[in-house]
């Protein structure tokens, strides 16, 4: 059908991008609202078993482009695999992950199909029979929303966890439908020759635990003992958008609506006043700890625990504590 709602599915080294899933959660809904299918599209070399996973967290069809030259991500082959697909069936959406491969993907298919893209999406609803697509603008400061009126399909990168996973299946199977493509090394202007990865360890989206400090944290310094908190717990730093305007922080770590949207299980907030952009990005977690000298400040009223102190004072307490039930 036209008015179907796809979803690309990343994968790395053979593995399914676990979060990929997430998307397929706010699909199911769109579909439901437009009456129309959920589907998935995969675009890679031995794809069965990333479509057998889609299957399972909710896609009702899996469309899939196989080729040993696709093994590994091109960027410039799998945006021409993905045009095609897109070309030939014309969704009503198709719905990429704000990652570095999702992005890359989703900016060449929009340039390739002459048509629009919304970016690094946080909000996703069906009005009066539009999408409409909401996304931050003018450094987190305001939203706006986006509606594709002149071209299908509309092609939107949405922000990692954004939205909530959909619940999974194991039992559940469909149709997988292969599709024709072919392409050569010769027709293609770049080539793979090794990935390098990043020297900065960070996976706020993906981490169950993150300890995030912002300005009351008063320096760089200040984050060491978030860091001895955040690795005695298995967990990751997270920092906010003054702290790492200010250069304490790399911005891989920033939390909120310029940086990266987070749900772990607990979410420990120290020096943190709660503004608004910041909250942006973490109040979905399920357990927010805040930790502030100030009384008055906005974040205790989305924390489920408020500690009125100051962290230097809580956190090595916390720190002796833990390390010391771990021990056992």
């Amino acid at each position: 059908m036209a008015n179907d709602v796809w979803v690309y599915i990343e994968h790395k080294d053979g593995e399914t991008t676990p979060m990929s899933f997430e998307l397929l959660g706010i699909g199911k809904i769109l579909a439901k609202e437009l009456g129309s299918g959920l589907c998935a599209f995969v675009i890679g070399d031995n794809v069965a078993n990333t479509a057998k996973e889609a299957f399972q967290w909710g896609a009702s069809k899996v469309y899939a482009i196989e080729s040993a030259i696709l093994k590994t991500f091109n960027p410039e082959a799998y945006s021409k695999a993905a045009t095609s697909l897109l070309a030939k069936h014309k969704p009503e959406i198709a719905l990429f992950r704000a990652t570095s491969q999702g992005t890359d993907v989703a900016a060449a298919t929009a340039a390739n199909l002459g048509f629009g893209l919304c970016t690094d999406s946080i909000g996703i609803k069906v009005e009066g029979g539009q999408i409409k697509l909401t996304r931050a603008a003018f450094g987190g400061n305001y939203t706006v929303t986006v509606v594709n009126e002149k071209a299908k399909p509309q092609i939107a990168t949405v922000r990692p966890k954004a939205f909530a996973m959909p619940e999974k299946d194991s039992s559940k199977s469909g149709e997988v439908v292969k599709e024709a493509f072919t392409i050569a090394e010769a027709d293609l202007n770049t080539k793979f020759l090794e990935f390098i990865k990043s020297q900065v360890k960070v996976n706020l989206v993906e981490a169950d635990i993150i300890v995030s400090g912002g300005r009351g944290t008063g320096g760089p310094e200040g984050f060491n003992v978030l860091k001895d908190l955040a690795d005695t717990l298995g967990g990751a730093v997270g920092a906010s958008r003054a702290a790492v305007d200010s250069g304490w922080m790399p911005y891989e770590h920033q939390v909120g609506q310029t940086g990266k949207t987070v749900k772990p299980k607990i979410y420990i907030a120290c020096g943190i006043s709660g503004a608004i952009q910041h909250l942006a990005g973490m109040k979905t977690s399920d357990c927010i700890v805040a930790i502030n000298k100030d009384p008055e400040a906005p974040i205790f009223k989305n924390a489920t625990i408020g500690i009125v102190a100051d962290y230097k004072v809580i956190v090595p307490k916390m720190l002796e504590k833990f390390k010391s039930k771990l021990s056992k």
